[in-house]
């Protein structure tokens, strides 16, 4: 049997468009031999549509597109397409998680699935119902056993503790299945690509099974999803892949497939690059917007996230604003348009301080004096924001947000200032990963394009004289080891201090993450790259007291 993978990058809402990404991506599976395509989850409608799903007439229309797109495909290779299905009952949510199956240019089966994530970013008990039992198709003659994502991530042999009580999968081996298909959209973050494929090989190899792994790529909203869908054989070894964080349709001969090595990009900084440059690219072409702006202050997290907006959209359709104040180094200035030349990107500049004296003046009648010590810091970083969403007004850009995730974690950054705009490209990056990131640009160009002196100054916000970063914070290796155990593993205080750190830095960075809380709630949307980010599967209290 040859089974295709069609690995497309769907647009929430976009239900025309996504058909005729699948029609387009099948007829290239079909011309291939295919016996089966496959589609990721939920790929009519894209992943995750979240409240569009509380839309009747949104689920009858991707239903009125799937009966089009089954004509459209009656003369192509038998297809499982996901999509959201009206719950029929009287009882229980009101949809299903569904695929299904084109044949013959008409609907012919449906698929459900069983297992709702609602942790992390997902909450999809909120919308569907779950099924129970082993739901299997019969085609080419191999019994093809149907999951949905989240069905096959709860095998009790690979993980300590099981989310749920039930494994689908084991009541698809059960029901005789001699080939399962998976269809998933599986969100990107840093390192999970190997963990999912150490998962998916013990279970081809636990049950003696082929698995059919397919995953969307492309990013929607804050999530970015990596593609590399995959072909598991009976022994446990990848025998098909896709490409990683772009388009492919995997076609596997399950008869005569062989082994194939270990995906080669998994390197940490290579994999938040591409994901950083494809969630950028998406958000800014989903949105509807065709170029961005930012600010340059020549520090590194500038520089980082012009280099990746020039990758996402082209040089030409980028603009760096250089807003120096009277604390601005000439070195940093020098820096920031010295990167511009590199990447080959527009810049303007726009000095703020006779702003910054009309706002003096103006305060210094309510004040009896100049605003003092952080209100004038922040009255700087609002002067820079406000410029800068007027360039977006005015030009129809985007504005990109430029701070990394240890700033947001302990707020170490000014509303309405440079908290401006509508993404935040580099929000989930810790400030040690923005600087393993920049290198390993560099050193992929074989070029300083991010220069030489950007990452050995000490980082400066450069709002007062002689500032630095770490005038208000712990050096970033610590703050970041800090934040690491506590944001993204979830540990209290005495544990970090057990690991090794100062109980006074621990509680010091513990209360500024608490804090912040209200600036982040208010914080530009962020590409998610690690296990935990400050995104939609970010859930805290704002008015809280822990003691």
């Amino acid at each position: 049997m040859k089974i295709a993978l069609l690995q497309v990058n769907p647009t929430v809402g976009d239900v025309a468009g996504n058909a005729r990404l699948i029609l387009d991506a099948l007829r290239a599976a079909s011309a291939a031999g295919a016996d089966l395509a496959a589609t990721p989850e939920l790929a009519l409608v894209g992943y995750l549509p979240r409240d569009l799903l509380l839309s009747s007439g949104f689920v009858r229309h991707s239903w009125d597109a799937l009966d089009a797109l089954a004509r459209d495909a009656a003369d192509l290779a038998p297809v499982l397409v996901g999509l959201p299905e009206a719950n029929p009952s009287d009882e229980g949510r009101p949809l299903f998680n569904a695929a299904a199956l084109l044949r013959g240019g008409r609907v012919e089966q449906r698929f459900r699935k069983a297992l709702l994530p609602t942790y992390d970013v997902f909450d999809e008990d909120r919308y569907f119902e779950p099924y129970h039992g082993a739901q299997l198709l019969d085609i080419a003659g191999t019994r093809v056993g149907i999951s949905i994502c989240e069905d096959i991530w709860n095998d009790r042999d690979f993980w300590k503790r099981r989310r749920y009580h039930h494994d689908p999968i084991d009541e698809l081996a059960d029901a005789g299945a001699t080939l399962v298909v998976n269809m998933s959209a599986s969100p990107f973050t840093a390192g999970k690509h190997q963990r999912r494929e150490q998962m998916l090989g013990s279970m081809a190899l636990k049950h003696r099974l082929p698995i059919a792994y397919v995953n969307q790529f492309g990013g929607n909203d804050d999530l970015v999803f990596d593609g590399r869908s995959t072909v598991f054989g009976a022994g446990g070894a990848a025998v098909a892949r896709g490409r990683s964080f772009d388009a492919d349709v995997v076609v596997c001969d399950l008869a005569a497939s062989m082994p194939i090595p270990p995906a080669g990009d998994l390197d940490a900084e290579s994999e938040i690059w591409r994901a950083l440059v494809l969630g950028t690219r998406d958000y800014v072409r989903k949105c509807g917007f065709s170029s961005a702006v930012l600010g340059l202050s020549g520090g590194i997290d500038s520089a980082l996230t012009a280099a990746i907006a020039v990758d996402a959209l082209g040089a030409d359709r980028v603009l760096g604003v250089l807003m120096p104040s009277p604390y601005s180094s000439r070195g940093s200035l020098d820096d920031a348009r010295e990167l511009a030349a590199n990447l080959g990107m527009e810049t303007m500049t726009l000095p703020i301080e006779p702003v910054m004296h009309t706002f003096d003046g103006t305060l210094r009648a309510a004040l009896g004096a100049e605003p003092p010590g952080v209100a004038a810091e922040n009255i700087q970083a609002r002067i820079r924001g406000n410029l800068l969403m007027a360039l977006s007004n005015t030009r129809g850009a985007l504005l990109l947000t430029t701070g990394n995730k240890s700033e947001l974690s302990v707020g170490y950054c000014t509303l309405y200032g440079d908290m401006s705009g509508g993404l935040a490209v580099i929000a989930d990056v810790p400030k040690t990963m923005v600087y393993r990131v920049a290198q390993w640009r560099n050193q992929t160009a074989g070029r300083p394009l991010i220069p030489e002196a950007t990452m050995t100054k000490p980082p400066s916000a450069e709002l007062r004289p002689d500032q630095t970063d770490q005038d208000s914070l712990p050096p970033y290796d610590i703050l970041d080891g800090i934040l690491q155990r506590h944001v993204e593993r979830h540990q209290p205080a005495e544990e970090i201090v057990a690991a090794g750190f100062d109980p006074d830095t621990v509680a010091r960075v513990l209360r500024l993450v608490r804090l912040a809380e209200f600036k982040r709630k208010q914080a530009a949307p962020g590409l998610k790259v690690t296990d935990r980010a400050f995104g939609t599967g970010w859930r805290m209290p704002i008015a809280a007291r822990l003691t």
